[in-house]
């Protein structure tokens, strides 16, 4: 399979909101709110990074990464999620797609790091890692994860945008 991973266009965004609600659906640990996050952080233009996987001229994918506020102070670190693959896609490679090149921009703006809320089986294959002192309140602390492009990792408690509370 033939997988293009490109950013985002102005055009995009329907689909986008399309393929995130499709991909969450049948999710036993999402809130079913991840296509409206991802409209209401392009509405804030907190996109940093926006990108989506396309199959045979189709958006099978997509990939949002922003920025994330940390209680010590500390900057250039973002979060990433949410990443979403449209169920017959999964497994298939498009989601691994999407980590490798979203990582590999925030590391060419010479982030600091990122971190993640999610399965850390998966997240793990792509070097996060809980850490000690670095929290995101109300979650167990296996399940939020940080990468470090620095070699330096953040501590204290992260906050995502607001966009992040967006319900419809």
């Amino acid at each position: 399979m033939d997988v293009q991973i490109c950013n985002e266009s102005y055009d995009d965004a329907a689909r986008i909101h399309e393929v995130t609600a499709e991909a969450f659906l049948n999710a036993p640990h999402a809130d079913h709110t991840e296509q409206f996050i991802v409209d209401a952080l392009r509405r804030a233009e907190a996109l940093t990074i926006s990108q989506i996987a396309m199959v045979d001229g189709e958006i099978v994918g997509h990939v949002a990464i922003s920025p994330v506020t940390l209680s010590t102070g500390v900057t250039g670190w973002f979060g990433l999620g949410p990443i979403s693959v449209l169920p017959e896609f999964q497994g298939c490679g498009v989601g691994s797609r999407l980590m490798e090149s979203s990582l590999a921009s925030l590391q060419a703006m010479n982030a600091s790091g990122c971190v993640v809320l999610g399965d850390p089986d998966y997240y793990g294959r792509f070097g996060f890692k809980a850490v000690e002192g670095l929290r995101y309140p109300g979650v167990p602390a296996e399940y939020f994860q940080a990468l470090s492009f620095s070699g330096v990792m953040a501590l204290g408690d992260v906050a995502y945008h607001v966009a992040f509370s967006a319900q419809g």
